[in-house]
């Protein structure tokens, strides 16, 4: 903090805070002052780490455990002056790690893009003049000038407060306006959600006005050391040195786990996401098995290390190695996060969109995500007995959209619910999560019709409107990308100004017809009210317009109602009302009382300038006598997209929890609303309703122990603080869960950075914005379902892909392997396959068709299956194998194709030195090796259009398609891919017929009849293949797991479980199905859910 305070500025009065600072709280500080200050001290910004430099994305491109294994292979093709193959090996690295370097640093210029599109600005008090000013200007010891709507340049100690309040919730979490004062406070234990009299950086001020000296700036601020201790490093148990701490032996200790971390990190082994911590240990036993099978060349040839020998072994390392995989995963990925990009999605890190095909927990923040981030007012309770209810409103700041419909309150007590244990254990199965209406249906009412005028609401709106600091106005012309209704001022005031607009009633309207306001007592949140005086037209006296906290409004009201409907306020009076607040607050609203009174006369009483005893009296004397005119319920309404992307969730096998800062009754309300819980708690075991729904308070309070204990993790936290969202998520880890953390406030930082997959929002703070890998432009809860989408189907394609690669390279492994025995005149073994055939074969035949398949359109499957198993990764059994029997038939046709060339027709003339040059003699060797060429690129070609789906047949891949032969159809769905399989299968013949090269290059010669056994192997090869998914599919061998399900599905219909048996219970037969059936399921879903679910 700058300057030298005895104690914090919240405890000092201005003028200390001003000495101590050497600045003038009326002048400002002067020019030579900001000059030496701006030497002292760094630019009022964030520190939160930037853009990655470029050289660190190169790093991480080439040093990779795939193009290590490249650059082995090419250095040893170098060694024995291999230079053709050496020269290829060499474009294929430059082509990787080009490819991804390109990628991942577009990524991040986007990025750096999204953080420059506000540069926001300061009012400063210098030299005795005000100046508008950058952010990054500013210096401790500024005065700054805030109004209305600004945001807080840095952290202020407030000097001049007029009706001020401001917006903490990015830093603290409160929902609700902070109240500011100028005066000094005295407990030094206060925190800082409490020091009312300090304005924080970052923060916006919601209405009022005021002045402040700044007291810190950049990294300094309160939300500068949220940003700090979220890019701190946290080094990893027992990694530490300190012998006086932890014994002699710990430096030995510390210093092997550091260099085992730093290996493992440069090879790619301890960090990363699942799946490139699979693929890099992959190419590590890719590189094993090279190594043994060189072994087994050198050893077949007596250990021979000649040309031909090390040649043929650099071949069979070739043939294990997919080359192109890193090539072709990067680019799926980027094709994913470019798909994103369009879909408001960025992607800051390029294995992020990989991760989220495994989150099996989402914890969202609930305003602004799950929520408009707007108030509207929902509901207004007259005394007359009446409700008006706002419906279809779209835009809570659009007067002219939705109606306003009208229906008579219900005078009957509601009784607290009552849980019928009796029933509840004769019918344990058949538990419903109804709402509550539903399970207690009352008498139908009539229709509800649009609201119109009359003297009750009249008085009302008139209140509401002018016991109002929020301002609307209608743009006829609106700029571009902004709204035509423009809203100012604090939430709560802005939803009631739009709702008195739908009635033509609002502010300016009112005061058009001749109201004046003559005096304000502003909002105190000490009372939790405000009211003003205004005179009126056509009025000898003056009226008093009061708002407020419900229970303080009523103890200030004598009378209820206007007109020949007012009556006096009676305790029973007073216990409707509250129980009419009950109801509001139950469905997520905030509660306000609005009331009026006649003042006696014209009202020209002045407070003492220096009094707050006389002010605070006089104030009584206002607020005294009042006419209670009404309750207003407002609230945060949720996005309409967020239920069903909930319920998207819930198929998917996700859940979602709401970590809040609001009250519990509210966050309970709108987590029912948008089917996070059900309505009906009573579906649930005791224990279990009680889990899912905890205060921070309480939820903190517990061990760690206790928490592991719960049989359900808390789906609704209210009044969340950054601790509690991040002890939720070590709590999620221990369960075995994959979690992303949705948020937009600096206080999401520290959890976001902590999550698997932290997402934040585009209008959020850049501190929060800096510590997420996916970042939301549209802020809507269903784009992080469509990404985790993106994500799945991306896992999907690059299942397919890598089955697609792996399996010709277990194909040609078992056919150079098995050649081993084929030797010639001079004892040499020849290859079935030259080593640049394979390396076309790897890099052009097999890469395009994946690349089509990371293409691959998302099945309708892929949101219905539970997220895939993180310590197995791609390499399910399934693809293991079917890698292996895909590749076993591929290698077995292939060499048997060799053999019929050579011994079948040739009587097994396989020449000398063939593996170097071409001779006449060798004829047979190289028509041989052309054919298995042709074959195995027709094989790998076709292979792709099967691997479209692993389980179901190519020649029926839509089973919903009522054509007779849908192939064409289907295989001409992916364009890509179906070109990429059509102009392969083509280039073989230039391959193959093109003198010199076919001899020089590619040790291979023209054929003819052989054409007909590429024909056949191809036929077998599908034979074979769709054989093997019939047997899959007949017996279900290998099937994904099914989506665990609970006691009730989130996001369903009616906000609870969907059920898809209609139940009868007119017939003994239904029930007996109904007992039979449902009970045994029950079971099943409860044993899967304790093995299974990691919640």
């Amino acid at each position: 903090m700058a300057g030298q305070f005895e104690r914090h500025p919240f405890l000092l009065s201005t003028q200390d805070v001003a000495t101590a600072l050497e600045t003038d709280l009326e002048r400002g500080l002067s020019s030579t002052q900001v000059a030496h200050l701006q030497e002292k001290y760094p630019p009022n910004e964030l520190d939160v780490g930037g853009a990655i430099p470029w050289y660190k994305i190169f790093l991480k491109q080439l040093v990779n455990a795939m193009i290590l294994v490249l650059f082995l292979a090419m250095a040893l093709s170098f060694a024995v002056s291999d230079w053709v193959e050496g020269g290829v090996l060499l474009a294929v690295i430059v082509l990787n790690v080009s490819i991804g370097f390109y990628q991942e640093y577009g990524a991040e210029k986007k990025m750096d893009a999204l953080r420059a599109l506000s540069a926001p600005s300061a009012m400063v008090l210098r030299d005795g003049r005000t100046q508008v000013i950058p952010n990054a200007e500013v210096v401790p010891g500024d005065v700054i000038i805030l109004k209305m709507g600004d945001t807080i340049p840095a952290d202020l100690r407030l000097f001049e407060a007029m009706n001020m309040a401001a917006d903490e919730q990015s830093l603290t979490g409160e929902s609700v306006p902070v109240e500011k004062i100028v005066e000094h406070l005295d407990d030094e234990e206060l925190g800082i959600g409490d020091r009312i009299n300090i304005a924080y950086g970052t923060t916006t001020v919601r209405k009022g006005r005021g002045r402040g000296v700044v007291i810190s700036t950049g990294m300094q601020t309160e939300v500068g050391k949220i940003a700090a201790s979220t890019a701190r490093k946290h080094r990893k148990a027992g990694r530490s040195m300190n012998y006086k701490k932890y014994g002699k032996r710990q430096p030995i200790i510390g210093l092997t786990k550091r260099i085992y971390d730093f290996v493992g990190k440069f090879l790619g082994l301890t960090e990363g996401t699942p799946l490139q911590i699979k693929l890099s240990k992959l190419a590590y036993v890719l590189f094993g098995c090279a190594l043994l099978l060189a072994v087994i060349v050198f050893a077949v040839n007596k250990f021979d290390v000649s040309r031909e020998v090390v040649i043929y072994a650099i071949s069979t390392g070739i043939a294990i190695i997919p080359e192109s995989l890193v090539a072709v995963l990067t680019i799926t990925m980027v094709v994913a996060v470019t798909v994103m990009r369009k879909a408001n999605v960025v992607v800051r890190d390029l294995s992020a969109l990989e991760a989220l095909g495994g989150v099996t927990n989402i914890c969202s923040d609930k305003t602004g995500t799950l929520t408009q981030g707007a108030m509207i007012v929902r509901k207004v309770w007259i005394p007359s007995k009446t409700i008006y209810t706002v419906k279809d409103s779209k835009h809570p700041s659009d007067p002219t959209q939705g109606v306003v419909t009208f229906s008579e309150a219900d005078n009957q007590h509601q009784e607290p619910e009552k849980r019928d244990f009796d029933q509840e254990r004769s019918a344990a199965v058949l538990k419903f999560d109804v709402p509550s209406e539903k399970l207690n249906p009352r008498p139908k009412k009539e229709d509800e019709k649009e609201a119109t005028m009359n003297p009750g609401l009249e008085a009302f709106l008139l209140s509401a409107a002018l016991c109002n600091l929020a301002t609307v106005r209608h743009e006829s012309e609106p700029k571009d990308g902004q709204p035509e209704w423009q809203v100012t001022g604090e939430p709560t005031e802005i939803a009631l100004q739009v709702f008195a607009h739908r009635f033509q009633k609002g502010k300016r309207v009112v005061e058009a017809e001749g109201w004046k306001q003559v005096a304000e007592f502003p909002f105190d949140s000490g009372i939790k009210r405000m009211s003003v005086i205004y005179n009126g037209p056509n009025l000898d006296h003056s009226m008093v317009f009061t708002k407020g906290a419900v229970e303080r409004i009523l103890d200030l009201c004598s009378t209820v109602g206007v007109g020949d409907a007012q009556e006096p306020m009676t305790d029973e009076q007073k216990e409707r009302i509250l129980q009419q607040m009950d109801v509001f607050a139950s469905q997520g609203q905030r509660v306000l009382a609005i009331a009026s009174r006649p003042w006696e006369g014209r009202y020209t009483e002045k407070a003492a300038p220096d009094s707050h005893e006389g002010d605070d009296a006089l104030r009584k004397r206002v607020e005294s006598g009042l006419t209670l005119l009404g309750l207003a319920g407002i609230y945060d309404p949720p996005r309409k997209e967020t239920t069903p992307a909930i319920a998207e969730c819930s198929s998917a096998g996700i859940k979602v929890h709401m970590l809040t800062g609001d009250h519990p009754a509210t966050a309970e309300a709108i987590a029912k609303e948008v089917g996070i819980i059900p309505r009906n708690l009573s579906i649930l075991s005791h224990d279990v309703a009680s889990a899912i729904v905890q205060k921070a308070s309480d939820f903190d309070k517990l061990t760690d122990a206790e928490i592991d204990a719960l049989p359900e993790l808390p789906l609704v936290l209210a009044r969340c603080a950054p601790d509690t969202k991040t002890r939720m998520i070590e709590a999620l880890r221990r369960r075995s869960a994959y979690m992303a953390m949705t948020g937009d406030g600096v206080n999401d930082a520290p959890s976001l950075s902590r999550a698997d997959v932290g997402i934040a929002m585009g209008s959020g703070s850049d501190v929060a914005k800096s510590a997420a890998k996916i970042v939301l432009t549209d802020d809507k809860f269903n784009s992080i379902v469509a990404a985790i989408r993106e994500g799945r189907r991306m896992f999907d394609n690059i299942q397919k892909f890598i089955l697609h690669l792996l399996t010709s390279n277990v194909g040609e492994v078992i056919l150079l392997i098995c050649g081993l025995a084929f030797q010639d005149q001079s004892g040499f073994s020849v290859f079935p396959i030259s080593p640049l055939e394979i390396l076309w074969i790897n890099m052009l035949t097999s890469s395009f068709p994946a690349f089509g398949l990371g293409r691959e359109q998302a099945s309708r499957e892929v949101m219905r299956k539970p997220p895939h198993d993180r310590k197995r990764g791609v390499f399910t059994n399934q693809i293991l194998i079917d890698m292996l029997v895909y590749g076993l038939l591929m290698g077995i046709l292939s060499l048997m194709t060799f053999v019929i060339i050579i011994y079948g027709v040739n009587n097994g003339q396989l020449g000398a030195d063939c593996n170097r040059e071409f001779s006449l003699e060798c004829i047979p060797v190289f028509q041989a090796r052309a054919t298995v060429f042709a074959e195995l690129t027709w094989l790998i070609l076709i292979s792709a259009w099967e691997f479209k789906d692993i389980r179901r047949s190519m020649f029926r891949l839509n089973p919903d398609d009522s054509s007779r032969f849908p192939l064409f159809k289907d295989v001409y769905e992916n364009r890509f891919l179906f070109w990429a399989v059509v102009l392969g299968a083509i280039s073989v013949f230039p391959v193959v017929y093109i003198p010199t090269i076919n001899h020089n290059v590619f040790k291979h010669t023209r054929i003819s009849w052989e054409w007909s056994l590429v024909v056949a192997a191809t036929l077998i090869f599908v034979a074979g293949v769709e054989l093997w998914k019939l047997t899959k599919r007949h017996f279900r061998l290998l099937e994904d797991a099914a989506v665990v399900r609970g006691a009730f599905s989130q996001g369903s219909e009616e906000n609870g479980r969907k059920f898809h048996r209609t139940m009868s219970f007119g017939s003994l037969k239904s029930w007996r199905s109904i007992g039979r059936s449902h009970t045994g399921d029950t079971r099943a879903s409860t044993k899967e859910k304790k093995d299974v679910s990691p919640v």
